[in-house]
């Protein structure tokens, strides 16, 4: 048997191949080098649905701002007991009221909720009022415009653009996987869309990007990175933003958001990145001395926490904007398992008691 069901095949999939070996993310076919920074999330979306409905359109732009529009009004719905849980809990409560159903309709509702419902909560627990989606905006535009109520620069949409792209799709993952087994019993795309997220609110998947800035301020300045980072290792902590289950060497997908980091940070806040890349290669080192038999890189939590900073979200709403990007992945996995997968249903070894027999 094998723990975590490490190398285990449960699924064949059109949608993404992760080689942890060689670093490399394929979506549909083409690299992640070929579409972050260089395709929107609508893009990114259309290309993974492609196939799973016979409804889909060529463009994605205005069906999902009319959704966006749609689903704004389950905001009426935040009352105090929502706005005193985490924003991804409120979130995922909003989200469980939608309707359920497999058709396009549904999903692009589901691919919406995410960025409609997370800036109504962030606003709402700053003591704001939620702001309405504009359908004149793409995606990850509007998302910034209902966060902080004003037009977004062009560079941060860009920066969000490329983040949602980058985490839309990985392989089996958690969240993807658990997707999969609700799908298979037929239980429509919504309840495989909060399975989805109540699996990346855990902090070994989506959950983690937050700590990393909690570490970076606990750091403070690039002379202590040795020493808080030395005595992080020796009380057993995990150094966040470092090592990946599948990963052997360096996540591409840290790459990619450094790669929009350093592009946000270009003429303001260069001192944050430098800070980041001396914590990084401090972590680096003493990893490699530390635990020399084991291959810890630097993964996709540590420059997501640095972009989703700079784009001014608080670090309680980053399992959030992960989901906003992942919906995409999930609701094509789900399409996937009901059109050709059975009931997902494995087999566990019974290793409790056995009942005495009688004399």
């Amino acid at each position: 048997m094998s723990d975590g069901l490490e190398d285990v095949v449960a699924a064949e999939t059109v949608l993404s191949e992760v080689d942890g070996k060689k670093g490399v993310l394929i979506i549909r076919g083409r690299s992640l080098d070929e579409l972050a920074g260089r395709t929107r999330f609508e893009d990114v979306t259309r290309l993974l649905w492609d196939g799973f409905f016979d409804d889909l359109p060529d463009d994605l732009t205005a069906p999902l701002a009319a959704a966006r529009a749609e689903v704004f009004g389950e905001v009426a719905a935040l009352d105090t007991g929502l706005l005193d849980r985490t924003p991804v809990e409120a979130m995922r409560a909003l989200t469980a009221r939608l309707a359920d159903g497999d058709d396009l309709a549904t999903a692009l509702r589901l691919a919406a909720a995410p960025a409609v419902f997370t800036a109504a909560v962030v606003r709402a627990q700053a003591g704001e009022a939620p702001v309405r989606p504009d359908p004149s905006l793409g995606h990850s535009a509007d998302i910034l415009q209902m966060l902080t109520g004003r037009p977004p620069e062009k560079g941060h949409a860009n920066a969000l653009d490329t983040y949602l792209v980058t985490v839309s799709d990985h392989g089996l993952n958690a969240s993807t996987f658990a997707a999969r087994v609700i799908a298979s019993t037929r239980a429509g795309l919504g309840s495989a869309v909060l399975g989805g997220i109540s699996a990346l609110k855990g902090p070994l998947h989506g959950g983690a990007p937050g700590p990393v800035i909690e570490m970076l301020d606990g750091i403070a300045h690039p002379a202590n990175a040795r020493a808080w980072l030395e005595a992080a290792i020796a009380r057993g902590d995990r150094l966040m933003g470092f090592g990946h289950r599948v990963y052997r060497v360096r996540d591409p997908r840290a790459d990619a958001l450094k790669g929009a980091v350093r592009r946000l940070s270009e003429g303001s806040n260069t001192g944050r990145l430098a800070f980041a890349e001396a914590v990084e290669a401090a972590a680096l080192a003493i990893l490699r001395e530390k635990k020399p038999d084991r291959p810890l890189d630097t993964n996709v939590e540590f420059y997501t926490a640095l972009l989703l900073e700079a784009l001014g979200l608080p670090p309680s709403a980053f399992t959030c904007v992960f989901a906003m990007g992942r919906v995409a992945g999930w609701i094509a996995h789900a399409r996937e398992q009901v059109a050709g997968g059975r009931l997902i249903r494995p087999q566990s070894r019974y290793v409790g008691p056995w009942p005495k027999q009688a004399a």
